[in-house]
């Protein structure tokens, strides 16, 4: 059962379409993630229960349970494949079930946003998504873009050379330190909580994030340069819990795909909007962009990525380096 914390911030987007206090949903999906309101994934998972209520007429209502409320990401997945959870939005994890959804976040597989949709969107995506619908017992839906990971630090850097050793903060994913590593760099594992005094104090000289999270932890006040290696673009799925897609109607289902197209180009929209406003507040406070040679930093990492793919992906990956 929800906590009350919970059952507070679930957010019901169906009842303004609903004519009629007395007239109840035939079906309540609950839908959890791990964003806050302010969160593009958030907006579009409101945008999705307003579309879906509205092609059903009210009879589908949609709950969102915002801030891990209903359970941590793993925590969610598991209430999907036993039915205490209908939807969430979750990416690369699926991977511990679904070898090839660590497709989803692969360090300089994909050149640009483009070729990032070309891949999600086309034989590869089908693929991931087949494959997470047999092993995880979940439907991708839809799929929202991630903001590129840039490298700050404190004098422009534009290839791998001009790395010299640089000391930086790398999540404690072995994928992120050994490419890192091997572009020259010296990456440290460190928790993310840890980021900011330790470039206060010179413990480190830099950092990797994607611009949201460089805005919202004032890494501008300790960082001079943004780098945009654009190192690791990635996207992330919208979803529903196979036992629930199968108890809906053919119509159902079909509502449910159309509300989640509109809400993947709803969540677009709002995330180029929110990548053009985290540059423009950055440059406002200090922070100079630096263009790099993308495909000398790509070349370097290949040997790097391709150690710490699964032998599931590894064929696909080094076709997509090839792109």
């Amino acid at each position: 059962m929800p906590s009350k914390l919970a059952k507070t911030l679930a957010i019901s987007v169906a009842a303004t379409f609903i004519s009629g206090a007395a007239m109840a949903a035939d079906v309540t999906l609950k839908l959890g993630h791990v964003a806050n309101e302010q969160n593009s994934w958030h907006m579009a998972s409101v945008k999705f229960g307003e579309e879906l209520a509205k092609l059903t007429d009210g009879r589908i209502e949609t709950e969102i349970f915002p801030n891990e409320s209903l359970g941590k990401e793993i925590d969610l997945i598991n209430g999907m494949q036993l039915g205490t959870v209908d939807m969430t939005i979750t990416g690369e994890s699926l991977q511990n079930w679904a070898p090839k959804a660590a497709l989803l976040a692969v360090p300089y597989a994909y050149k640009s946003i483009e070729h990032m949709d070309e891949v999600a969107s086309g034989e590869i995506g089908d693929q991931i998504k087949a494959q997470i619908i047999e092993k995880v017992q979940i439907r991708p839906i839809a799929y929202f873009a991630r903001g590129p990971r840039n490298l700050t630090s404190n004098r422009p850097i534009t290839s791998p050379d001009e790395l010299n050793g640089l000391k930086m903060r790398v999540p404690n994913v072995p994928l992120f330190v050994d490419v890192w590593a091997a572009l020259g760099a010296q990456p440290t594992p460190m928790a993310f909580s840890e980021v900011f005094t330790s470039l206060q104090n010179g413990t480190i000289d830099g950092q990797e994030n994607p611009l949201a999270l460089i805005r919202s932890a004032s890494f501008n006040e300790v960082q001079s340069n943004v780098n945009m290696t654009q190192h690791v673009r990635s996207w992330i799925y919208l979803t529903i819990s196979e036992l629930t897609w199968n108890k809906l109607s053919e119509e159902d289902q079909e509502a449910v795909m159309k509300a989640a197209a509109v809400a993947q180009a709803y969540e677009r929209d709002l995330f180029e909007k929110s990548i053009a406003d985290d540059r423009a507040y950055l440059e406002e406070h200090g922070m100079t962009f630096t263009e790099v040679d993308g495909d000398a930093f790509a070349a370097k990492a290949k040997d790097a990525v391709l150690a710490n793919v699964n032998d599931e992906i590894k064929p696909i990956v080094e076709k997509l380096f090839e792109h």
